[in-house]
């Protein structure tokens, strides 16, 4: 612990830091859950914060290597969110690995699910169907809605400059 104080944060850590925690901070927003209809609950808020570190994953695909270190460290610093999340929720030491697993899983399994559907843009219809089967149950109609703002924010992101967003600054789009 004492040495901690000595050692000089990577910037990309840094910057990691700050990205997942506006990606936090967006998947908090009121109206993604009632304007949107996202459920308030454990899993849904998993399935915000993942859905937005996945945006910002992809906005920073094929970068430099400052690109993929910040990518890494975003990837750390969420799963560190849902390890400190276990532990308030009271979940004992050797349970928390298993769980941590199981949601990585999840998350890399969207991911990959994400990039396919980002893919088949302007057709709506796959990124429509994930958002359907993960945050809404099957539900086509409030998933649509969704996928439109998927979409508006995948392209804001784009239109963002890589130097803000390595920066660890993000413009989000209100809800």
């Amino acid at each position: 612990m004492f040495f901690k104080r000595f050692r000089k944060v990577r910037p990309a850590v840094s910057v990691g830091e700050a990205l997942y925690a506006s990606a936090v901070a967006q998947a908090r927003r009121p109206g993604l859950y009632t304007t949107l209809g996202v459920p308030d609950t454990r899993e849904g808020r998993f399935e915000l914060y993942s859905l937005h570190v996945i945006l910002l994953l992809h906005r920073l695909k094929g970068g430099d290597d400052f690109s993929a270190e910040t990518k890494q460290a975003l990837v750390d610093r969420f799963t560190k969110g849902l390890d400190d999340a276990f532990r308030e929720l009271g979940v004992g030491d050797t349970a928390v690995p298993k769980r941590i697993k199981k949601l990585g899983e999840a998350f890399y399994g969207r991911a990959r699910s994400a990039d396919q559907a980002f893919a088949t843009l302007p057709d709506v219809r796959p990124l429509q169907a994930l958002l359907a089967r993960t945050l809404y149950e099957g539900d086509d109609g409030k998933a649509a809605a969704m996928a439109d703002y998927v979409v508006c924010v995948r392209d804001d992101l784009a239109a963002q400059p890589t130097e803000a967003l390595l920066a660890g600054q993000v413009r989000w789009l209100e809800v």
